[in-house]
């Protein structure tokens, strides 16, 4: 049993870097006691003129030991550190014997996951066994397809050799459920996502697709590539926090919409966009141009089937005062075989059918008009129905593939039902 293997962590620092820098302090330290991670800043980092709070209200900046409100174990924006499933799976099979449906991704503390996952994670945290030396934890030399036969490994559970074990240890620390690692350019870092074993169409290239018509319909995205290695896609997103610079890369902190709900992993069903938008109009950046395009990716999300629009897959910036919207990322069409469907954060109150006629009820709390949210909706529909035909043909999807997410994803009958207004009767398909 994992178990077995590794005895629970009690201590780890906490080290980030700060706005602009390209090396990263020593904030502070997390201790395991009886099941609860306490938190205390290091008198060294509350000294600094430059420390900001980790996040608020979360991490405020005060001495003395801090314990995550109830029902938090852990303070959510360092559980955002932490890795998610496919991290988790690669560490506990380069851990221990386990293989296949053995593989226990709870067996493990937070603390062990943190220490052991990689430390080129999303944001600007690490972490580490040392409070006065940064060891970072970094990939062995790989090619991309040799990354991508490792992530193949892991997912039949099959044993690593050592070379490939380090290699696809870096991208461990890189949230989320499918198969991926990271790979670095001279001015940009990417995460390469690989198809599954059990995909029942060709997932890959209907992300780069969803991503591309995001951006087409006026969504503020990240870059994506599509690659193909060994006869297989690889998508490739571009890192949005990340930045080259001539004294080496700097990084942006972030925390994910979860932290922003303020929600443990196990409450996660209760997230909704108009929570997310209240909290976005209190603390945001730009609140304005950051409500707008929330709405826009609730409805944009409708709109292409994409019903793993968790609370994980939003995220924001922070500067140690306010947040703001990330670009957009894991756009996934999930092809459906049922005529209803639900998103997987409520749209307007508790509900969360995957109609517009919920998102357009809902635009008060995102400050849009009714004239406005449908004209968002308006758009975006267009955008799609002129952008996808084309784009389909470009990466060369299949005639199979083409013919699932049309029926199944991409502009449903169900996502039109209800609407009224301007868009009554509205129920485009695509050409």
């Amino acid at each position: 049993m994992t178990s077995d293997i590794l005895a629970p962590a009690r201590t780890a620092f906490v080290w980030t870097w700060l706005p602009d820098a390209t090396d990263p302090v020593v904030a502070g330290r997390i201790d395991l006691v009886d099941g609860i991670y306490q938190f205390a800043y290091g008198r060294s980092y509350l000294d600094r003129g430059d420390a900001i709070p980790l996040f608020l209200p979360d991490l405020p900046l005060r001495r003395g030991l801090q314990v995550p409100r109830a029902p938090h174990a852990i303070a959510p924006v360092l559980r955002d550190g932490a890795p998610d499933f496919w991290g988790r799976r690669v560490i506990v099979n380069r851990l221990t014997s386990a293989r296949g449906a053995a593989v226990d991704v709870d067996a493990l503390d937070e603390l062990n996951y943190m220490l052991h996952s990689g430390s080129d994670r999303i944001g600007a945290l690490d972490f580490q066994e040392s409070a006065t030396r940064y060891v970072p934890r970094l990939t062995g030399e790989a090619t991309l397809e040799q990354l991508m036969n490792a992530a193949a490994l892991v997912e039949r559970g099959a044993r690593l050799p050592l070379e490939l074990d380090e290699a696809i240890r870096h991208g461990t620390s890189i949230g989320g459920a499918r198969p991926k690692a990271q790979v670095e350019g001279p001015d940009r870092k990417m995460i390469a996502k690989f198809s599954a074993s059990n995909d029942q169409h060709n997932v890959i290239k209907g992300e780069y697709l969803a991503m591309r018509l995001g951006a087409g319909a006026g969504l503020n995205v990240a870059r994506v590539d599509l690659a193909e290695v060994a006869g297989r896609d690889v998508l490739l997103v571009t890192r949005f926090d990340r930045m080259a610079t001539a004294a080496g890369w700097t990084r942006r902190a972030m925390v994910s919409g979860l932290t922003l709900l303020d929600l443990p992993e196990h409450e996660a069903r209760y997230a909704s966009y108009q929570d997310l938008a209240t909290r976005l109009r209190h603390d945001g950046k730009a609140p304005g141009r950051d409500l707008r395009e929330l709405f826009s990716r609730m409805c944009f999300n409708i709109l292409i089937g994409n019903t793993d629009d968790h609370a994980r897959n939003h995220a924001a910036f922070w500067d140690g005062r306010q947040v703001e919207l990330t670009p957009a990322y894991d756009l996934d069409p999930r092809p459906r075989r049922s005529y209803e469907a639900n998103q997987a954060m409520a749209i307007s109150g508790t509900a969360r059918q995957s109609r517009l006629a919920l998102a357009v009820e809902a635009a008060p709390a995102f400050h849009l008009t009714r004239d406005i949210a449908e004209e968002i909706i308006r758009h975006q529909v267009e955008a799609i129905r002129d952008i996808y035909p084309g784009l389909a043909r470009d990466i060369g999807l299949s005639a199979i593939d083409d013919r699932i997410l049309r029926d199944g994803a991409l502009l449903q009958p169900y996502a039109f039902e209800g609407l009224g207004g301007r868009l009554s009767g509205f129920s485009p398909a695509l050409r």
